[in-house]
């Protein structure tokens, strides 16, 4: 088989990255959370029943009730906080990212915790409300204030973080049971954090909300990250390509290994060779084999009758020594002496 059309074999090859679509379950699941949203921001600002189960719990003080798992509920909450799980999670999508040889695991932790911090950060602090800890009016909603905890950025943050790993799940029953596994953890952060006294529960509840918004939302968002996942191989690509045989080294993880091809005549010439990078589009370098060695064409089979013939003595003789000499037609004074006698 030739190279062109192992190549175009390889380009034809379906790739294996499940990319979920915005399914008409997920518009719905994302209505109805977008509904849930509202209603408790609206709950909270109308100093509804909400904002009286809220101050009901702080004055029953949990952390008062149950003092024995406090300390391990003080390391339990880390689960929510973004930068030891954004690089917990970070190492392992990196990972996957090397053995399936493309970006996008990262690239969907990225644009997750993007839409994440535009999302939550401007409830944030837009509404400005206050935690337990800092209330100054007995059942106030503590809103508009300064405060930034509504909604809970640990909660949110809990739901986003390790519910990427159940959105990037490539079967059913992974992604059911890591969707449990998330909604267990993000259950159990939004929890501590009102046992601490951090957040009223009002502030959970819109956390979970704005945590799952991210997560269905992700869909819309996967036309960009392809586009951006394809730019960043190639541009990686002809990077690895560019730098001197000496320092290329072997190819980075991630980078799809270029293939060389050529175009042969009938005679045995090569006419072109070239090395195109699999999957990127990507060109050039000189053609090389699988073990990194430059790539030479055979030379064409010369004949043995094409050969220059061998004296007796194993030299060869000049390339001129079968001719036979030209002769000058002889003129009417040729033999003649100087005098032009015989």
């Amino acid at each position: 088989m030739r190279t062109d059309d192992k190549l175009d074999q390889m380009e034809e090859r379906p790739t294996d990255r499940a990319r979920p679509r915005m399914t008409r379950t997920r518009l719905w699941l994302f209505g109805g959370t977008l509904a849930v949203y509202f209603a408790i921001v609206v709950g909270v600002l109308a100093n509804t029943w909400l904002v009286t189960f809220d101050w009901q719990l702080m004055f029953f003080r949990p952390y008062k009730q149950w003092p024995q798992i406090h300390e391990f509920l003080d390391y339990f909450v880390v689960l929510g906080q973004r930068g030891p799980t954004a690089v917990a999670v970070a190492a392992w999508l990196g990972w996957r990212c090397w053995r399936q040889r493309n970006l996008h695991p990262l690239l969907v932790l990225g644009a997750s915790l993007l839409l994440l911090n535009m999302t939550v950060g401007a409830a944030k602090l837009g509404m400005g409300r206050l935690g337990p800890h800092y209330a100054t009016t007995v059942g106030a909603n503590e809103m508009w204030l300064g405060g930034d905890i509504f909604p809970s950025g640990h909660t949110a943050n809990a739901v986003v973080t390790w519910g990427v790993l159940a959105y990037l799940a490539t079967t059913p029953l992974r992604r059911r049971t890591l969707s449990v596994i998330a909604a267990l953890g993000a259950l159990g952060v939004g929890m501590t954090t009102v046992y601490l006294g951090t957040h009223w529960v009002s502030d959970v509840l819109l956390g979970w909300a704005a945590g799952l918004l991210v997560l269905l939302a992700l869909p819309w968002l996967e036309p960009a990250m392809t586009l951006a996942e394809d730019r960043l191989m190639g541009l990686l690509l002809r990077l690895w390509l560019r730098r001197p045989e000496s320092l290329r080294g072997p190819l980075p993880a991630g980078l799809p290994a270029p293939v060389s091809r050529q175009r042969v005549a009938p005679d045995g010439e090569v006419l072109v060779r070239e090395t195109v990078g699999a999957g990127a589009g990507g060109r050039g370098g000189a053609a090389r084999t699988p073990d990194g060695r430059p790539h030479h064409p055979p030379r064409p089979h010369t004949t043995r009758a094409e050969r220059s013939p061998v004296t007796p003595a194993g030299s060869r003789r000049p390339p001129h020594a079968d001719r036979v000499p030209r002769t000058t037609p002889l003129s009417p004074t040729s033999g003649r002496g100087r005098n032009g006698t015989g």
